[in-house]
């Protein structure tokens, strides 16, 4: 997902829409890449059209681009078509694109269809990254969606739903937090200290202060770098 940069990046001429409407229709994979990239120098309404070239190409990396790629160029269609990617597409990765692209959206709208995701989906990456998209809306309604995923068998998404709450600022989830204190996964430590940053509560700063010792220097610098921040 990360092929395709965020705007503003590059300082260069923009390519003719035209000339990159044919290069995306080349042969060559690579060429179709590199057209897509270049769509970051295209203002969202016309570069929507573009991208809406390449989203069924039988190469999954390129799709997986192009979804990415409606995420970053805001026109009032990319959440409907991202919606019906997450919900029709027969490819977990590219469902999973969706999710994280409407996250990047932050249109609130994607709530219900980001739940159903999570509840539904029957492949863990839909659902992480359908637990990541909903700390990204910042809509304290999916307290309850969240709180469930930190019962998930998969790390990573107690990981996510750890980073979530915290996103959305769920301060009655603290006590349900701290039982991750001594995880074994450094990984979701480190995302405990980070969300524990955004809940300022007495409780909040006892456990940074805990997890500023922490053996893994991550979990420690994270914890410090959040306690100070909190404290100052």
């Amino acid at each position: 997902m990360s092929d395709f940069p965020a705007e503003g990046v590059s300082q260069r001429e923009p390519a003719e829409p035209a000339l990159l409407a044919k290069q995306l229709e080349s042969p060559d994979l690579k060429d179709r890449m590199v057209a897509l990239a270049s769509l970051r120098d295209l203002p969202a309404d016309v570069a929507l059209p573009l991208i809406k070239k390449v989203l069924n190409d039988e190469s999954l990396q390129l799709r997986s681009m192009a979804v990415f790629a409606l995420g970053v160029k805001v026109t009032p269609e990319s959440y409907s078509i991202l919606i019906e990617i997450l919900t029709n597409d027969p490819d977990y990765g590219i469902r999973a694109d969706a999710a994280g692209a409407l996250g990047y959206l932050e249109d609130i709208r994607a709530f219900e269809g980001l739940v159903r995701a999570f509840y539904e989906d029957t492949d863990w990456l839909v659902r992480f990254s359908a637990a990541v998209a909903l700390g990204n809306l910042k809509d304290p309604r999916a307290f309850d969606v969240l709180i469930k995923a930190l019962d998930a068998p998969e790390v990573v998404l107690q990981q996510a739903a750890i980073a979530a709450l915290g996103e959305i600022k769920a301060v009655a989830a603290i006590d349900r937090l701290l039982l991750f204190i001594e995880s074994e996964d450094w990984l979701v430590r480190q995302r405990l200290a980070e969300s524990l940053g955004q809940l300022p509560t007495p409780k909040s700063i006892s456990a940074l202060k805990y997890l500023t010792k922490d053996h893994h220097p991550h979990v420690a610098a994270a914890a410090t770098i959040c306690l100070q921040r909190m404290e100052g």
